[in-house]
């Protein structure tokens, strides 16, 4: 196993978490231990909150670094990841590094949607119109800052990566840094269910951040909104598109673009109506 960072091997300690995992994880994490002595390959365990916060949490006090940095097991970063993400805290000013998220290859007519919208780019959320944070599947911080604000929430299901970067940027003062060469890759969703299932989980945590930050809830669309833009892609969008298909010009994912937009907020605006912050989700345990 190479170490995923170009910088040298005793600066960097690899803090692998599982959260309970069902499978032989815990296993493989000691055995990737016992391969690779070379690196500080250092596995853990958060087996009493199933929370990838939580576990996140985990890592955290167990890390003995002046930063942090986060990514997801589903990741795939690359090898200037590390080195590149921590070159905006040479900047006093700056307590927050988002990477860029890049999709990784897929067939699928979703993941080539998904990827033309861009789905997975921390700029969106960079852009919030609220503060912008960064996705914990690339992000660093200070670990001087956590003992400030606190850690994560453990008992959020979702959002807890704009609750932390807004707590940092709120209470100390401290900026957020894009590097955007600070890469780390991910597979976009394949099927309509998982697709559905990413959209929801965004709409729950627009209300979670509501109730906890104020922010404002995402616009729904009402009936009469869905079939105005159904009618509208049927006559606006359809023939142009069909033509341009017959000459290769363009491809199903061109055809369907809006019927998936609209299925998207759909779920959205589901996920947003049906969630409920857990009463412990206000909880900020201490570093």
């Amino acid at each position: 196993m190479p170490a995923i960072a170009d910088l040298p091997r005793d600066q960097v300690e690899y803090l692998l978490v599982d959260n309970n995992s069902q499978d032989q994880t815990g296993q493989i994490l000691h055995q990737a231990v016992e391969a690779n002595p070379q690196i500080q390959l250092i596995p853990l365990s958060e087996a009493q909150i199933q929370s990838s916060y939580g576990a996140r949490n985990v890592g955290i006090r167990a890390a003995r670094g002046e930063f942090l940095a986060f990514t997801d097991a589903d990741c795939r970063p690359e090898p200037q990841w590390l080195s590149e993400l921590v070159k905006p805290f040479a900047d006093a000013r700056v307590g927050l590094v988002a990477g860029e998220i890049v999709a990784l290859p897929g067939s699928s007519l979703l993941e080539q949607h998904a990827d033309r919208q861009d789905t997975l780019s921390q700029k969106h959320t960079l852009a919030h119109a609220f503060l912008p944070y960064g996705q914990t599947a690339n992000l660093g911080i200070r670990r001087s800052l956590l003992e400030q604000v606190g850690l994560f929430r453990p008992y959020l299901t979702t959002g807890g990566d704009a609750d932390l970067c807004w707590r940092v940027q709120q209470q100390t003062g401290c900026s957020l840094h894009f590097a955007e060469q600070a890469i780390v890759k991910h597979r976009h969703r394949a099927t309509l269910k998982a697709l559905r299932s990413q959209w929801h989980r965004y709409g729950e945590s627009n209300q979670y951040l509501h109730e906890l930050h104020n922010v404002a809830l995402m616009p729904g669309l009402t009936l009469g909104d869905y079939l105005y833009r159904l009618g509208r892609w049927l006559i606006k969008e359809v023939p142009p598109t069909g033509i341009k298909m017959i000459t290769g010009q363009a491809d199903w994912v061109d055809l369907l673009t809006t019927p998936i937009g609209l299925l998207n907020v759909q779920a959205r605006s589901q996920g947003q109506r049906q969630a409920h912050l857990p009463p412990q989700a206000r909880e900020i345990p201490q570093l």
